[in-house]
């Protein structure tokens, strides 16, 4: 089934990285694509990509953490699109680390967890119903491998894509047989923006640029990946071998996995302290 081809999107943190990739891809698959963005000043700019290419698409401002926000852009995306979304990206979210718990500010935290899980929260919470009344849809969410590899110093950050993890299985099952897709994307390193603001350390921040310049994957890919394994009805997305063979660990030997893990981490250099910001893609 071909859900992501001429379809009635919203993409929510498409002002920029996977989030406005993956806009750019559903408008060149004949979407007409909602592009909602805490910055609406980079959501228009992924508008203009959009329309230059000859597709369509409307920029919303929406702090993903606000439930009324979320509320608001929902009506603005269905004033717009004439009807409900067929699919919803919830993609927006911060990077954040660099601190053992305990250490880390619970404000850290709580502005962590507002995004990344009551972002995604509040994505699903909203759309998911006008789905069911509609008996059709899809629901993407973006996660990480960090919600299952559990590196030391981001624990917040781990937690909150752990959470959406939790929440598209739980969905998944709720949803089953519905017409209601639900998809969770999982990957490690892909090159955009979000390092600069997740790895708070210097030094563990152009490390992890470098890997992603030199392994990772671009957004595109990512996106491309994901639409399309939305299209055959698969619930996990790890697009990279790195991530399928630490999920594959972890599952095997959770026990072993952890030690080592805390091994590498006490190895690390002590980070910078600073706090968490926002997450370009």
């Amino acid at each position: 089934m071909k859900r992501t081809r001429g379809t009635h999107a919203v993409v929510t943190g498409a002002g920029s990285g996977i989030g406005r990739a993956f806009a750019v891809e559903l408008a060149r698959r004949g979407g007409r694509v909602v592009c909602a963005d805490l910055d609406e000043t980079a959501a228009k700019e992924t508008v203009v990509l959009i329309e230059a290419a000859g597709g369509e698409a409307e920029a919303v401002a929406c702090d993903v953490s606000d439930a009324q926000a979320v509320r608001r852009m929902s009506a603005a995306a269905g004033a717009w699109l004439g009807r409900p979304p067929d699919l919803v990206v919830n993609n927006a979210g911060i990077g954040a680390g660099g601190r053992v718990v305990g250490d880390a500010p619970l404000e850290d935290w709580q502005r962590t967890l507002g995004v990344n899980l009551w972002g995604v929260i509040h994505g699903c919470h909203t759309f998911v119903p006008q789905m069911r009344e509609r008996g059709r849809g899809g629901i993407i969410n973006v996660a990480s491998a960090a919600g299952f590899t559990a590196a030391p110093r981001m624990a917040a950050y781990n937690v909150s894509k752990a959470g959406v993890v939790s929440l598209s299985e739980t969905l998944a099952a709720e949803l089953a047989g519905t017409g209601i897709a639900v998809t969770v994307l999982c990957p490690t390193f892909v090159r955009t923006n979000i390092f600069g603001g997740e790895l708070i350390d210097p030094g563990a921040a152009q490390l992890a640029r470098r890997i992603a310049g030199w392994a990772g994957f671009s957004p595109e890919r990512v996106a491309r990946t994901t639409l399309d394994a939305h299209d055959h009805g698969r619930l996990y997305v790890l697009p990279q071998l790195d991530a399928k063979a630490l999920w594959r660990l972890k599952r095997l030997a959770p026990a072993p996995y952890a030690r080592a893990a805390g091994l590498m981490g006490r190895f690390a250099p002590e980070p910078e302290t600073a706090p968490a910001e926002e997450d370009p893609s």
